[in-house]
């Protein structure tokens, strides 16, 4: 179809004629299209057949008879019988049909459906057509012509800066013809149904563009009921449009900012909202404290104002409007007009026009060349603002390919910039709170290992990178007696400082009850019982005490206790994830347990398991975030942790990174600890043990035996004080204890003297009175040594002291 078949150059009326031909016998000899829409005969039906048998009434074919015989030119109305048999008013005239001698050889009869109503209403109707006030046009589907009124055709006198009052030019103007229009109204005419059509006209520079509504009927023969064209009817709803644009714009921010916890993500997701739907570029300045999740100053901020640049969009690629860097700080005037929506608290509208915003701009060679080479000319400054705070200024910039920003747009970038100030300060809040759970944190959890012998130790701690917050994991390494270490991995149920403090006190209760030796299932047993005090605290506070929390306390714990003389490791688990032990050969296990309950249930005992591990045995603990996730549970995550373990590396800090590169996304969701801890031994040149009868002669041997065994190690020096250690506490044992007693020299960082026997009863230090015979002793030793203790074993208990070395 072209240009001239889609009527797009012709917008005349050109309608089929209802005419027809009768002869001087009153024969009917022509018959038109338009004749058989008005009466429903075709022309076969009609020609041949005299005229008069299309008249309704005896009066009208005498009257339209006389005519005919008289070869006169007639007018007048008549009634004319439809094929279906109803009545069609008509106005008829007659002109007769002359041959070249100017004798009438018949007569051209034309017809007027008087059913639009008379001559002057008809002429009403076409009046109305032309003169109203909105955009009307017709489309005539046998000829596909446009009849278009005055408003529609754009023929009226446009005033200058006036709004287009028709989108018919853009439609229907030759080569630029608007397929999807056509396509409508042919539709319509096809399927005989009213129906809408949306059209959006193109923004010129400085201008905006407009929205039009067509709406589409049918138009049909009354006399066939025959669709013969299309109606329209145009509405400007540029206005309607641009609302329902704001409308989405605002719902789509719900969605699209504040979706992270992130002051600088939240006030970038501002920016990429506003750009291009609002403004041609925006920048987000910041006040720096609120960048570091401090508290700002209520209300507005006056004078010369400094703020940090956290975010900015552009049309253009790069953003080379920016005058300002990201993350670095500006100073704003007072007169700016940043400067001054952040003094009064409320959103200022600016542009090339406003003296204040050319003062400003001039101050800054970089944003004065960037306002000319972009054609900065529109402004709009909008305070973020929450809760009473002011956090700082989003600006909002429209160049030269767009129209100055008016007051609606104002609105629009407010609500915009409420919904952003609200994501901004939850986020500055959760820093801030994050901060200071991160901070205690770090003050709970030990900063470096302490030396040891017993393993070697490698360890990662990883807070929680979502919106969850910092959890309460931890771990810890504890130097015990007789060169033994314990190793310890918990994790405190929830987030935040809550759950930081209760692991504090956890973490300070194990070492505590570590420092009595206690076995792993009997430390367990007391944590468990101070969890279960540490609820009932928290039960029994105030609900309107700053940060009280009620209900249960949640806490797992793994507890292991490794003998490098032994070469034993004893292990107890209240609820959390078993370790797992990589062997010396390349073997890879989950260490089996019988863990007990969450600390803090009570009712059920802990069980204690015992493994004899080859020396350079490596042991894996960690805490669920390492092996746990929303798409795995923590047997597929111990399952990948073994796969990682049994590949070989050249250390246990390499390991270490190893285990975090494979299992953890880039950003955990909850807090992760892990503790390696690779086991060495004491061989038979690092230690001495005797069994003793009880028999105090043996007291003497005893020492001597110690003696030799220090002579050996080339440690004379600490033999006099050893003697001393040895003779009271194997007279200790022999006194008081029960058989078998043993005495045991460990040389490690220390010197170490260990007498055992069946007895629990442990010894007191006590301070002896002027005629007391005894109770020297233990004084005397705890006095020459660097510290002493008692540890119970299964088999009674032992009592230790230990010395330093001498300096060689």
């Amino acid at each position: 179809m072209t240009a001239s078949d889609q009527g797009s150059g012709h917008y005349g009326w050109s309608p089929d004629a209802v005419t027809a031909t009768v002869g001087p016998g009153g024969i009917v000899t022509g018959w038109s299209e338009g004749a058989r829409r008005l009466l429903g005969y075709r022309a076969a039906e009609v020609v041949g057949h005299a005229a008069a048998e299309l008249l309704a009434t005896r009066e009208s074919s005498e009257t339209a008879g006389l005519a005919l015989i008289d070869s006169q030119e007639w007018s007048g109305t008549a009634a004319l019988l439809h094929r279906d048999g109803h009545r069609v008013d008509v106005t008829l005239h007659a002109h007769p049909s002359l041959d070249g001698d100017g004798k009438p050889q018949g007569f051209v009869v034309t017809a007027t459906s008087d059913t639009a109503g008379s001559g002057p209403d008809r002429k009403m109707m076409e009046w109305a057509f032309a003169q109203a006030s909105i955009a009307l046009s017709t489309y005539a589907t046998g000829s596909r012509a446009w009849q278009l009124n005055a408003v529609a055709s754009g023929s009226e006198p446009a005033r200058k800066g006036a709004p287009r009052t028709s989108p018919y030019p853009d439609l229907l103007d030759g080569g630029h013809t608007d397929e999807g229009f056509l396509r409508r109204v042919r539709r319509v005419a096809e399927e005989a149904r009213p129906m809408r059509y949306e059209h959006l006209t193109p923004a010129p520079p400085d201008a905006r563009g407009h929205a039009w509504i067509i709406e589409m009927w049918p138009v049909r023969d009354p006399s066939t009921g025959q669709v013969c064209g299309v109606g329209t009817a145009t509405f400007d709803s540029s206005e309607q449009h641009r609302a329902r644009q704001r409308l989405a714009l605002l719902n789509e921010a719900g969605t699209r900012i504040g979706t992270t916890l992130n002051v600088t993500r939240t006030a970038q997701e501002l920016a990429d909202l506003a750009v291009p739907r609002l403004a041609d570029f925006v920048s987000v300045d910041l006040l720096d404290s609120v960048t570091r999740g401090e508290e700002p100053v209520p209300g507005p901020v006056d004078a010369t104002v400094m703020l940090r640049r956290v975010a900015h969009q552009s049309r253009a690629a790069g953003v080379p409007e920016a005058s300002v860097g990201l993350g670095k700080i500006d100073a704003y005037p007072a007169f700016s007009p940043p400067a001054r929506c952040l003094a009064t608290g409320r959103p200022v509208l600016s542009g090339t026009d406003d003296p204040d915003f050319g003062r400003w701009v001039a101050l800054d060679e970089a944003r004065s060349s960037s306002v000319r080479t972009h054609g900065f000319h529109s402004l709009m400054a909008v305070p973020l603002q929450a809760r009473g705070i002011t956090l700082g200024v989003a600006v909002f910039t429209r160049s030269t390919t767009s129209a100055p920003f008016a007051q609606d747009d104002l609105i629009l970038a407010e609500e915009l910039a409420g919904r952003a100030a609200v994501g901004v300060d939850n986020a500055r809040r959760y820093t801030r709170e994050r901060t200071n759970a991160l901070t205690l944190q770090r003050s709970l959890l030990p900063r470096e290992l302490p030396e040891q012998t017993a393993v070697e130790v490698a360890y990662r701690y990883l807070p929680a990178g979502s919106g969850a917050g910092v959890g309460g994991d931890w771990f810890d390494v504890v130097p015990l007696s007789g060169t033994r270490v314990a190793l310890v991995v918990g994790d405190v149920v929830g987030h935040g400082i809550q759950a930081c403090a209760t692991m504090g006190r956890l973490r300070t209760a194990v070492r505590t009850l570590a420092d009595v030796d206690l076995p792993p299932d009997e430390l367990l047993t007391h944590l468990d019982d101070l969890v279960t005090h540490l609820s009932s605290d928290k039960d029994d506070a105030a609900p309107n005490e700053p940060y009280a929390v009620t209900g249960e306390i949640g806490a797992t714990c793994l507890y292991a206790v490794y003998d490098p003389v032994a070469r034993v490791c004893t292990l107890a688990s209240a609820g959390h994830v078993p370790p797992v032990l990589v062997l010396p050969d390349g073997t890879v296990s989950v260490v089996r347990l019988n863990p007990g309950p969450l600390l803090g249930v009570g009712g059920l005992p802990f069980e204690a398991t015992e493994l004899e591990l080859p020396e350079g045995s490596l042991l894996a603990f960690c805490t669920d975030g390492l092996i746990e996730a929303r798409d795995h549970d923590i047997g597929l995550g111990l399952d990948r942790l073994c796969a990682v373990l049994a590949s070989p590396v050249p250390s246990l800090e390499v390991t270490c990174d190893a285990v975090l590169e494979s299992l953890l996304p880039e950003s955990p969701d909850d807090d992760v600890a892990l503790l390696l801890a690779r086991t060495r031994a004491l061989h038979t040149d690092q230690v001495a043990a005797w069994a003793l009868p009880s028999d105090p002669a043996i007291v003497a041997d005893a020492r001597a035996q110690a003696a030799r065994q220090l002579a050996v190690w080339g440690l004379e020096e600490a033999a006099f004080v050893t003697e001393l250690v040895v003779s009271e506490l194997v007279t200790n044992a022999i006194r008081y204890g029960s058989v078998p007693i043993g005495l045991r020299l460990i040389r490690d960082r220390t010197l170490i003297c260990e007498v055992s026997d069946a007895s629990s009863t442990a010894p007191h230090l006590r301070r002896a009175r002027t005629y007391d015979e005894g109770g020297r002793g233990l004084h005397m030793v705890a006095r020459l040594t660097q510290g002493w203790g008692t540890r119970q074993t299964s088999r009674g208990k032992t009592i230790w002291a230990e010395q330093l070395l001498p300096v060689s």
